[in-house]
């Protein structure tokens, strides 16, 4: 009886680490911007959306994010990217936060006048 306890406690441990792992999506996201400050600011806004994970690459302007699909979304994650000033493939950058920041943040210097 006691053997048949344990292996149920496994089988349910088992089960939800199992289940936590399922729910990890990972996706890129094309995003605009320039330096290292942009990075930062890419990033910290993914994560303040939930993504767990947030590396931005400066040469190829992609985001790589990975999120608990039910805590967050792509959507999500890129309203929040946008919020920030950068725009993302479904939505531009705000534009107060856009000119609000660095200059050599300005990636379009069309929006910065």
């Amino acid at each position: 009886m006691n053997k048949l306890k344990v292996i149920a406690t496994a089988i349910v441990m088992f089960a939800g680490i199992s289940a936590s792992y399922a729910k990890s999506v990972s996706e890129t996201v094309k995003v605009s911007g320039n330096c290292g400050m942009c990075e930062k600011k890419i990033e910290a806004a993914a994560k303040k959306a939930g993504a767990k994970k947030a590396l931005w690459d400066k040469k190829s302007k992609v985001l790589s994010i990975t999120y608990d699909d039910a805590k967050t979304s792509n959507d999500a994650i890129q309203k929040e990217v946008a919020s920030v000033g950068y725009d993302t493939e479904k939505y531009a950058g705000d534009m107060t936060a856009y000119k609000s920041l660095e200059e050599c943040c300005h990636y379009d210097d069309k929006r910065a006048q």
